[in-house]
């Protein structure tokens, strides 16, 4: 089981919610307080929510099925590319292409396109071809690469969609919802908690916010694989920005 600390989750910027006046009420329930006009988020709740989360990551995992990475907020991405990386989960760091869940048969085709050209290029295919014809070819393989080059190991529908910024990826958990695919999601204190079926309170915006739990995450899901045992996670060491503090 993966160990969560409260101190690494203070020191991260991980309480700091929106501006008082931009919460939704929904979300009383994990704030603590507020503080020169800002809500604060109740760390003690965050991370009973957050165990609650990294438990059911865990277990969905070591049954095999499939989890769905949404992470295409601009300080979510490198690490979420490398939890794709050291886990091979599938992962989507670009916009969420709408249909993704409830149209998959055609992100299949998309897939399989990949995979082709991929496979022609590599085996030299493409040589007979006119240098304009092979140019358009690896521009079409770059483009679909960043839309789709994280989900190529997916065979059906996720089982299990996790979620940086639910109100960004507003589209993705319903359909989600429509296909009753678990969620799990990071809720700023300007969300709605009752969107995701495991929601986790917390500062959605801060880089080593994200950073931190991202890496809980990673290793919920290490541990489900059976690839690690029981660490403590550490607080990853980037600099905040004045954006990501002050909302």
């Amino acid at each position: 089981m993966v160990k969560i600390s409260l101190e690494d989750l203070l020191n991260a910027g991980a309480h700091f919610g929106h501006q008082v006046r931009r919460w939704n009420p929904k979300v009383k329930e994990y704030v603590y307080g507020e503080e020169q006009g800002v809500h604060i988020f109740d760390l003690v709740k965050t991370g009973e929510a957050l165990e609650v989360a990294l438990a059911e990551i865990t277990k969905f995992v070591k049954e095999g099925k499939q989890v769905l990475l949404l992470a295409s907020k601009k300080q979510a991405k490198d690490k979420a590319l490398e939890i794709h990386q050291e886990t091979g989960v599938a992962v989507v760091t670009e916009r969420w292409l709408g249909g993704t869940i409830t149209n998959f048969g055609q992100i299949k085709k998309s897939l399989e396109k990949l995979s082709d050209i991929k496979e022609k290029l590599a085996s030299g295919y493409y040589a007979k071809y006119t240098k304009k014809e092979r140019v358009l070819i690896e521009r079409e393989k770059d483009r679909l690469e960043r839309f789709f080059g994280g989900i190529t190991n997916l065979k059906n529908i996720p089982d299990m969609l996790i979620v940086v910024d639910v109100r960004k990826e507003e589209t993705a958990i319903k359909e989600a919802k429509r296909k009753a695919v678990t969620t799990v999601g990071l809720i700023d204190t300007n969300a709605d908690p009752n969107c995701v079926d495991f929601p986790i309170p917390m500062n959605d915006d801060a880089t080593k916010a994200l950073n931190l739990v991202l890496e809980y995450v990673k290793q919920a899901i290490l541990e489900g694989q059976g690839k690690t045992t029981v660490k403590k996670v550490t607080t990853p060491k980037v600099k905040k920005t004045k954006k990501e503090v002050k909302k």
